[in-house]
């Protein structure tokens, strides 16, 4: 019988009220798998690579094996005046992508683009889009790919 997942959900906690519906959806799914969970907060979605990239450093420092089976990725950028939104969805999105292929990581990606805040809100909410949850979702059956080619915990 394979081992129930545990999950690292980082939250990038910069819009927080969008955050806490994600976050919802995320647990919902997660709980409904049987997946136990660890949740971290960092200040925005730039910073979401990086703390996935500590946990994964933290387990090649002497863990005999990986404390997370996989990472749900939640954060939200809204567009602005400046370029700087550019830069953030690029470079989270390509943290995240780059993680995943270096280091065989499963990782739902849940994290929203969108030009203003009922954007975000809609696809925030559990009774609407739930990307939260689709996000905790993806992590699962990456997880679960992993686990068939033997490269993850069974």
């Amino acid at each position: 019988m394979a081992e129930m997942p545990h999950v690292m959900i980082v939250e990038a906690r910069y819009y927080a009220h969008i955050l806490d519906e994600m976050v919802r959806g995320a647990i919902a799914a997660l709980d409904a798998a049987g997946a136990s969970y660890e949740r971290f907060a960092v200040p925005g979605a730039f910073e979401i690579p990086a703390a996935i990239r500590f946990a994964v450093a933290a387990q090649g420092q002497g863990a005999r094996e990986a404390r997370f089976d996989g990472y749900v990725a939640l954060g939200c950028v809204i567009r602005g005046e400046t370029t700087h939104y550019d830069y953030v969805c690029n470079e989270s999105a390509h943290g995240l992508q780059e993680l995943a292929l270096r280091h065989d990581l499963a990782i739902g990606f849940g994290i929203l683009t969108v030009e203003n805040e009922a954007q975000a809100l809609a696809r925030a909410r559990i009774d609407r889009k739930n990307k939260g949850g689709e996000a905790a979702n993806a992590c699962l059956a990456m997880i679960e790919l992993k686990r068939h080619f033997g490269l993850g915990r069974r």
